[in-house]
């Protein structure tokens, strides 16, 4: 297997990378639990532009034999966000408050199948979140037993569950996890 090494990339620059990752985008959500098709990646395409405008937006990529074997992104969070209002149960008071520079969230991490288990996921989020000044991280992640596997790489990096998230009525429901990074 070739050596593989992570990038990072931020504003626009990360912006420019979506071709650059796309093809591993179809090959990992073509697989159970996701089995997107052509529609679900042409919607995906329409949301990274908008999520590329965000600020905070970051792409780390990781490159291995030429090409990108593993990729995550992600934004700070601003302060109108609809994330919190996706939890099924509401969070503490004060939780849910947003400045625009507390929360971190990592939209997407996904690695190919042969690069798996070999720690490109970790380096990724390494990668991902490397220099930022935010209080915390947050993602959502498929359920057990469809995630079993990215569920317990969250829980050893420091992650902890904090309720059911559904972003939309024909969503599936998720775990909400965070990574507290500095205290409150």
């Amino acid at each position: 297997m070739a050596e593989v090494a992570v990038q990072r990339y931020e504003g626009a620059a990360a912006a420019e990378k979506l071709e650059a990752f796309l093809p591993a985008y179809r090959e990992v959500y073509v697989e159970p639990p996701y089995c997107e098709g052509p529609d679900d990646v042409a919607g995906f395409v329409e949301l990274f532009a908008v999520q590329a405008g965000r600020p905070g937006f970051r792409v780390a990529l990781a490159v291995g034999g030429g090409e990108v074997v593993g990729f995550a992104y992600g934004f700070r969070l601003p302060p109108d966000t609809g994330w919190w209002r996706n939890l099924l149960q509401p969070p503490p008071p004060g939780f849910a408050a947003e400045d625009g520079q507390r929360t971190f969230a990592v939209i997407e991490l996904a690695v190919r199948k042969p690069w798996r288990r070999q720690g490109v996921a970790r380096r990724l989020h390494a990668a991902l979140l490397g220099g930022l000044a935010v209080e915390r991280v947050t993602l959502t992640v498929r359920p057990e037993p469809e995630a079993v596997p990215a569920q317990a790489a969250y829980e050893s990096w420091g992650y902890r569950k904090l309720g059911k998230s559904q972003p939309g009525a024909a969503a599936p429901v998720y775990e909400a996890m965070v990574l507290q990074l500095r205290p409150s």
